[in-house]
């Protein structure tokens, strides 16, 4: 009976032993996952954060470019002015002289 006793108790302390090992796998696997979590969200994060960045940037660049864009029309459009008003002189000019 004393053998099935220390059998038993050893079978007892092995279970005890496995659960306690399972218990601290399981804390362990948390930890780990709670890890991963938080580096995926960081990741994430920065991500957005970028992609916010980006966008803005871009943003501003097509507000510049359609100043430019503007610009550049305005300049167009007072040569195209300047030459019609210089054309327009000339021949006036040569409405008022007399022809030789």
């Amino acid at each position: 009976m004393r053998d099935q006793e220390e059998q038993s108790l050893k079978e007892t302390k092995r279970v005890e032993k496995r659960a306690a090992e399972e218990a601290e796998r399981l804390a362990k696997e948390q930890v780990r996952k709670k890890a991963y979590l938080a580096r995926e969200q960081a990741i994430e994060e920065a991500q957005k954060e970028r992609g916010a960045k980006r966008s803005e940037k871009r943003t501003n660049e097509e507000i510049e470019q359609l100043a430019r864009d503007q610009a550049r029309r305005e300049t167009y459009l007072a040569r195209e002015k300047a030459i019609a008003e210089a054309q327009e002189a000339r021949r006036l000019k040569a409405k008022k002289q007399p022809p030789e």
